[in-house]
């Protein structure tokens, strides 16, 4: 294999690579990417096995097709410190030289032969959904989406397609969020989609996809790339038995002055006693600590008498981070029973503190 092609276009690929590599143990090929080359067409992976990424340019010139592993994070140092112009990429014997002009540089690599094979779109059955929705659903919800929970299928998303309805959630234990879109489905299908997956599907797709699954993968395939992750084997919790069905407490808060009023408590403590008094909002710290801050924020609630809420500001803030609207809804029935939070087609459950 041998081609030229321009460093900026190739740094770029490579940056875009970087989260798909097994970093912890470099021994293996999956710490590698693999390049091939047709007559015109530089593919570019990498995968760690759980999830995987494909990127292709035409924007080379092929010299000679073939194909190299080399090690990613390596390679990607080389080209940053490399001028912005012509690369020369070239496999010669058991290794790769990248050149430019005086600078030469040569890694080791491993058989092509042995780098693990992607799944195919062939035959899978698509999802259809707009993927701008698809993008801004997943971001509202990852917040909630639990690390290293014992329950491995609490370390994902559910994508829960119903009839006439898609349901984006999430949840770690504390909180659940949710995510509701209307849509008329010809099949139903629940899958779990790891958190990891879901963070870099943010970060490498915003319009024009389609998107394929099967019993162990979900792919997403766009003009250039295509995205690979191994979906979690598991039956997420009924989150229809989390949400409240009627509340005795509802209010309309704003947004802007409930996030300063939050801020300014978490200076001290990121536990929170809210007051709902009939004319204001009294925000105060939790702390063991004999430190205290208080602030409060004057609105109509029509509250008959004060009703307390113990919460953890991240929950909350976590929620207002994510929706667009300056004013959202909160409601409740008792002190020590799931609260909701809501804007549009957005809620998030929240477990209090008991005080």
């Amino acid at each position: 294999m041998k081609i030229t092609i321009d460093k900026s276009i190739l740094e770029n690929i490579l940056l875009h690579l970087q989260p798909f590599l097994e970093k912890k143990d470099t021994s293996q090929i999956t710490s590698h990417i693999l390049l091939t080359t047709d007559g015109r067409t530089l593919s570019a992976k990498a995968t760690d096995y759980e999830i995987g990424l494909t990127i292709q340019t035409n924007s080379l010139t092929v010299i000679e097709p073939g194909s190299v592993t080399a090690s990613g994070k390596k390679l990607l140092d080389i080209i940053r410190i490399l001028k912005d112009e012509e690369v020369e990429i070239e496999l010669v014997k058991e290794n790769l030289h990248i050149r430019q002009k005086r600078s030469n540089f040569k890694l080791p690599t491993y058989k092509s032969s042995e780098f693990p094979a992607f799944p195919t779109t062939d035959q899978k059955p698509k999802i259809e959904i707009n993927s701008q929705l698809l993008i801004e659903s997943l971001k509202k919800i990852t917040p909630a989406t639990d690390t290293n929970n014992p329950k491995f299928e609490l370390n994902g998303a559910l994508i829960d397609i119903k009839s006439n309805q898609i349901n984006f959630v999430s949840t770690d234990t504390r909180r659940l969020a949710l995510v509701h879109i209307d849509s008329q489905n010809d099949h139903e299908l629940s899958i779990i989609v790891p958190k990891k997956a879901i963070i870099e599907i943010q970060k490498l797709f915003s319009n024009n996809i389609e998107i394929y699954y099967d019993n162990t993968h979900l792919i997403i395939k766009s003009e250039d790339s295509l995205f690979f992750t191994k979906l979690i084997n598991g039956k997420f919790p009924d989150y229809t038995r989390i949400i409240p069905k009627e509340s005795s407490r509802s209010i309309n808060l704003p947004k802007a002055a409930i996030i300063t009023a939050i801020k300014q408590i978490t200076t001290i403590s990121n536990d929170l006693k809210l007051t709902f008094q009939n004319d204001s909002i009294l925000f105060e710290s939790l702390s063991d600590d004999n430190i205290e801050a208080k602030t409060a924020v004057e609105i109509e609630n029509g509250f008959e008498s004060p009703f307390i809420l113990a919460i953890n500001s991240r929950y909350i803030l976590d929620f207002l981070g994510q929706i667009n609207g300056a004013e959202f809804t909160l409601e409740a029935n008792e002190s020590n029973q799931p609260f909701v939070i809501k804007e549009g087609n957005f809620k998030t459950i929240v477990m209090p503190i008991v005080i």
